[in-house]
């Protein structure tokens, strides 16, 4: 039984890193219709972030360098949303309806992030200290410990998927977003400024990327690479619960996060992958549109 709930444990955990970065592109992919193949930059981005926040705190603020945590959280969301909102009114406002050149143009500007990373920060990956607070283990029973970091990005994905579902149902900036997303022309003729909606969702996507870049760092190094980590399973995890879903983003990152630790314990990394892609394609055959599709005007057109 501990076993078994371990693994499940560690599925949910590898599924809430994947929400958090799923969450994001839920909204960018999902709505918008952008192929933003940058998101996992930005993700990059809220890892590097927290790691110059954290020298900072280490240099001037050594007294209280634990705090250094809460301040990375705020500053990754916001130097990842203020990039976002800048790249969409530059870029990213000229591709919309417009796939394939959204998913080329996105391409090149993650390479040209990657390599400003590598220049910056330099090729090596580099480690953040977590805080005393997120160290250790939280005893369940006899042999069962959980690691206080994952339990910790379980609670920010669950925060973050709250404050997303709040802001898109129940306040008008997110009747605004759905307006916009299924039908422009009939929110622009109601008064609505669509291209400012345009810049605040994207820079609300690119935000909570940066989120969870933050909170990444509290499980291993970062690299330049890092986003391309997440990436490919992100997407997999939005297609597959439903784009522009939040109740299909929960269990496309739940789908991926315990199909792939149970599997892979079952059998090996690669089979278990493997096996995990393969539901994959059984599930899009009987679905296309994901488990829990989305229906609007858009879509439907």
């Amino acid at each position: 039984m501990s076993t078994v709930i371990m693994q499940l444990f560690n599925g949910i955990s590898v599924g809430s890193i994947l929400l958090l970065a799923a969450v994001g592109l839920t909204i960018t992919f999902g709505l918008m219709g952008i192929i933003n193949m940058a998101h996992g930059e930005f993700i990059m981005i809220g890892a590097y972030t927290t790691y110059v926040v954290q020298l900072i705190f280490q240099k001037y603020f050594p007294g209280g360098f634990s705090a250094y945590v809460l301040v990375a959280l705020v500053l990754s969301f916001l130097i990842t949303a203020l990039l976002g909102y800048l790249l969409e009114k530059i870029i990213i406002r000229y591709l919309y309806d417009r796939p394939e050149d959204s998913l080329l143009v996105t391409w090149g500007l993650s390479l040209i992030l990657q390599q400003l990373a590598r220049n910056i920060f330099g090729a090596p990956d580099v480690s953040v200290t977590s805080p005393k607070f997120l160290q250790g283990n939280v005893a369940i029973g006899a042999n069962i410990d959980l690691p206080i970091n994952r339990l910790a990005i379980l609670a920010i994905a669950i925060l973050a998927l709250g404050g997303v579902a709040y802001l898109l149902f129940r306040t008008k900036f997110g009747r605004n977003i759905n307006a916009t997303m299924q039908n422009r022309q009939m929110a622009a003729a109601l008064g609505i400024n669509t291209k400012r909606i345009d810049s605040l969702t994207f820079a609300l996507g690119t935000g909570l990327a940066g989120l969870a870049g933050c909170a990444v760092t509290w499980i291993g190094s970062i690299g330049p690479s890092i986003g391309q980590d997440y990436i490919i399973n992100a997407f997999i995890t939005v297609v597959v619960g439903g784009a522009g879903t939040l109740l299909g983003t929960i269990f496309g990152s739940t789908f991926m996060g315990v199909g792939n630790t149970t599997l892979e314990y079952l059998t090996n990394p690669s089979i278990g992958q493997a096996l995990v892609l393969i539901l994959v394609i059984i599930i899009l055959q009987f679905k296309p549109k994901g488990v829990f599709s989305l229906n609007s005007r858009k879509i439907d057109d």
